[in-house]
């Protein structure tokens, strides 16, 4: 017999904890939900008035907390009181890679995990099920259990792994429909008490249990194999450049074989986001630390071969804007890493832009759903240029016919749908001649383009 859980607890406010507790507290209105975090002005966002202002963009994720908060859904600051309350806890805190020390540029910072883990022992004084939902390296659950049980009140701590397997742009519609739940554990209680809140809504076949180390293992994976997908069709798209063959021709011919399958084969300027890249290096980190060099090596190409996409289509602006964008207005159509979220954790727009700046381009920014302020942030945490010069060079504006305006070229990074429903040829009219566009994304229709008279190039033909 399972316990029945009446209190959750999620530490971590973003774009796995709001969404994923959602619908959660939608799905199961029995259960009274906090969502928890340090950062005041997040949980003032997430308890708006005005549903626009929530700090996460997703589709329908306003609709689903207009219906459950405040019933069940509930937001705070007080993190004591909800660790407290909870007899279970999820920790959806943010894992960055190290930027400094051991490790740096590979393995997982875990120390928001930790100081996580410390209050939860410091706080609790009942029985809990904790619940690992950020991507974590292999083998932390480890951690957090040696923690828990050295520093706490006596108190039993069952430690289960769920990890999300979102794509960002479609979380609402993952979360109600999922491929499968993932839940790994040792303790067959917590894992039942877990198996029984998804099944309110998630067919019990598709709720996969594991032991802790494969279901860690398992995230990991599944997004290097992704990532892998990615670069592979990038790879070719170079190729495609160079001989005349077509990346999308290619692509449909390999994708129509059963054992390749369709998805993720699409070439574009690069893959980005907060987990693809970090967690490969994570995998990369774990090889060598048990001495696999060979499968470091195969998954650090998967980076690589990123990079170089992000670099080539850069490279190729310069190239063929005679070799010199010193001083020449670039528009870049999107910032966010893709469309339908305002997330734009390692978005390929970051790094083009830099590129070009580092060759003195003046670049103007319009994104449907992310702001200057986000914008600024990420080119400064680069730390290539002060932040003065980042807005000296960099202009955000409110509307595509401003970023295009007395442009020598538009670059489109994001594959927003509504940039296929302008008006190219005023955006044509508008900017200097020849009018060059560049499609990262593959997304604009490149006979209507050249009809209109621009130089279109696009990646992989």
């Amino acid at each position: 017999m399972s316990k029945t859980i009446k209190k959750i607890c999620c530490i971590g406010a973003g774009y796995v904890g709001g969404p994923t507790m959602s619908v959660v507290a939608k799905q199961c209105p029995h259960i009274e939900i906090t969502i928890v975090d340090m950062n005041a002005e997040r949980i003032a966002a997430w308890n708006d008035e005005n549903l626009e202002n929530l700090p996460v963009y997703e589709p329908g994720l306003q609709e689903i907390v207009a219906e459950a908060r405040g019933r069940n859904l509930f937001f705070s600051t007080d993190i004591n009181k909800a660790i407290d309350e909870a007899d279970m806890i999820f920790i959806s805190v943010n894992t960055p890679t190290k930027n400094y020390g051991k490790g740096k540029g590979m393995a997982a910072d875990l120390k928001y995990i930790e100081l996580c883990a410390r209050q939860i022992a410091a706080v609790a004084k009942d029985d809990k099920i904790v619940v690992e939902k950020s991507t974590l390296p292999v083998r932390t659950a480890a951690a957090l259990k040696s923690i828990l049980d050295n520093t706490g009140n006596g108190v039993n701590f069952h430690i289960l792994s769920n990890p999300e397997f979102l794509a960002e742009g479609t979380a609402i519609q993952d979360l109600i429909n999922p491929d499968r739940v993932l839940i790994g554990g040792e303790n067959e209680e917590a894992i039942a008490a877990l198996v029984d809140i998804y099944a309110h809504w998630v067919d019990q076949s598709k709720i996969l249990t594991t032991n802790l180390w494969s279901s860690e293992l398992s995230k990991l994976t599944a997004n290097a194999f992704l990532a892998q997908r990615v670069s592979s069709i990038n790879s070719i798209s170079a190729l495609c450049e160079k001989t005349g063959a077509n990346v999308d021709e290619v692509s449909k011919a390999i994708g129509m074989d059963t054992r390749i399958g369709a998805k993720f084969l699409k070439a574009s300027v690069g893959f980005g986001g907060s987990c693809f890249q970090k967690d490969i290096l994570n995998l990369v980190y774990i090889a060598r630390s048990y001495g696999l060099t060979e499968v470091a090596e195969y998954w650090d190409q998967v980076i690589l071969m990123n990079d170089y996409q992000k670099q080539r289509f850069a490279d190729n602006i310069i190239q063929t804007l005679y070799n010199t964008v010193s001083g020449k207005k670039i528009a870049f159509l999107g910032w966010a890493f893709k469309k339908d979220t305002n997330d734009t954790r390692e978005s390929a727009a970051i790094y083009v832009a830099d590129y070009l700046l580092n060759e003195q381009a003046e670049i103007t920014v319009y994104d449907p759903k992310v702001s200057a302020e986000r914008i600024y942030a990420d080119l400064d945490y680069l730390n290539t240029r002060s932040s003065e010069e980042n807005r000296l060079l960099v202009k955000v504006v409110n509307t595509p016919y401003e970023a295009c305006d007395d442009a020598h070229a538009v670059a489109i990074l994001t594959e927003w749908d509504e940039f296929k429903s302008y008006d190219w040829k005023k955006i044509k009219d508008q900017m200097k001649k020849p009018a060059f566009v560049f499609d990262g994304r593959k997304l604009l229709n490149r006979k209507q383009l050249e009809d209109l008279d621009f130089k279109y190039y696009a990646i992989g033909e």
